[in-house]
């Protein structure tokens, strides 16, 4: 008995590792006639089989399933991903069995998909499809994870595209790892097409300026530190998210690693708003224009801020110490005029209340006597820095200017800035 058990082993054994083989015979077969739904196929079927694979056949295991996954660069991304995967797993199988059968092919594939994604991405991204672009970039991280700036690049396309929660991951991905995107550029200017060109390391650079001497005037270039825009983001993301808590806590951690960054300052002062704690907020407003008091943008988005919440006093200052420190600072001037038509048109209520009593006519002359006074005001400003900015073709202000004359029955200067416009628009003013 004893015996005919040994015998039955031996013969179930012998079945297992014969039903190994087909199958990978079956994966390379399919592989070689480009038929890889039935690849994928015969892949599934050996990968109920992998606990028993030897060493030897299970490294073939895992070049083959790669092959029929990415399928010649025409695998779903959900495939893609499995195949660098199983790369990777190959790579580190190998490595362990310290025999590196299948290891220079697969870092030539390797090889293979990190140029069709590279080509992919910047394909995309000239063609403004950001969606594909940001996975392909993201693929080309998974692939050669060194490359950092790849997973930066998708991060910040998911967030242009408004795939907020994608880009979240990634920046906080980029944060864990500490990446900065600090690195030298090697730049030479090209003799014949006076562009400049970058060089991968200055030793290329060098050969092609001293002795090929088809490049002169080198440049060394530093690129600053990508790290402040990351932490940045993530708190951006989580306010627009609307996930105030996970933000205050996002810029509290920035603001301890970048304290000196008046962005971030302001970040907070609009969240702390968006909670209800005006009074924290207008400290930040105010910590923020005591480090940097002459930043035309920095009082500009004081003011974009303050005027949010109805504190139109601090804005109007804020905007004008703009617009005095940038004199054609044209949205600053346009704020300033929308101010003073916004206290204008609060005086609507009141006088669509009144009646048609003698008391309430003669109020009702005096609210519009007011209106219309701070109307002016808003025209005024815009006349102003049109004076002083005579070449200004912002069709904004024009219009603002027109809707401000037709309020006050103020025909030919209505017409006369609606003839600005029009002209503006065609010659493609903005």
């Amino acid at each position: 008995m004893k015996k005919l058990m040994t015998l039955v082993l031996v013969f179930t054994v012998a079945t297992m590792s014969f039903a190994q083989k087909n199958e990978i015979k079956a994966i390379d077969k399919a592989l070689k006639n480009l038929n890889f739904a039935d690849a994928k196929s015969a892949v599934a079927a050996a990968e109920a089989l992998i606990g028993n694979m030897d060493d030897k056949t299970k490294a073939k295991f895992y070049f083959v399933k790669a092959k029929a996954l990415y399928a010649n660069g025409a695998g779903s991304d959900s495939d893609i991903d499995k195949a660098i995967a199983t790369l990777d797993e190959l790579k580190t199988h190998e490595s362990a069995m310290g025999k590196l059968r299948y290891t220079d092919q697969a870092n030539e594939m390797k090889t293979e998909i990190y140029n069709s994604f590279l080509k992919k991405a910047n394909e995309a991204f000239n063609s403004k499809n950001l969606t594909v672009a940001s996975k392909a970039y993201e693929n080309i991280f998974k692939i050669s994870p060194k490359d950092t700036v790849y997973l930066y690049n998708a991060a910040l396309l998911a967030a242009q595209n408004n795939d907020y929660d994608t880009s979240l991951k990634h920046f906080i991905k980029l944060k864990d790892l500490g990446f900065t995107g600090i690195k030298m550029n090697y730049i030479a200017t090209n003799k014949e097409t006076g562009g400049e060109e970058y060089f991968p390391e200055k030793a290329n650079r060098d050969f092609a300026v001293k002795t090929l001497k088809t490049h002169h005037k080198p440049v060394d270039k530093k690129e600053e530190s990508k790290r402040a825009n990351i932490v940045k983001n993530i708190a951006f993301i989580y306010v627009s998210n609307g996930d105030n808590e996970k933000a205050l806590a996002a810029i509290k951690d920035a603001r301890e690693e970048f304290p000196d960054d008046n962005n971030l300052v302001l970040t907070e002062a609009s969240v702390q708003i968006k909670v209800g704690n005006s009074e924290k907020a207008f400290g930040l407003f105010k910590e923020a224009l005591e480090k940097d008091p002459n930043n035309p943008d920095l009082n500009y988005n004081v003011g974009i801020m303050a005027m949010e919440v109805d504190q139109y006093d601090v804005a109007k200052t804020a905007f004008e110490q703009a617009l005095g420190l940038k004199p054609d600072y044209a949205n600053a001037a346009l704020n300033l005029s929308f101010i003073e038509v916004n206290k204008g048109n609060v005086m609507n209520d009141e006088m669509n209340s009144l009646g048609n009593s003698a008391a309430d006519n003669k109020r009702y002359d005096e609210l519009r006597a007011q209106k219309n006074d701070l109307f002016k005001s808003g025209a005024g400003i815009l006349e102003n820095f049109i004076e002083k900015n005579p070449d200004l073709n912002n069709i904004d202000i024009y219009n603002q200017l027109a809707n401000i004359y037709s309020a006050l029955d103020e025909g030919d200067k209505y017409k006369a800035m609606k003839a600005k416009v029009e002209a503006l628009k065609a010659a493609g003013g903005n």
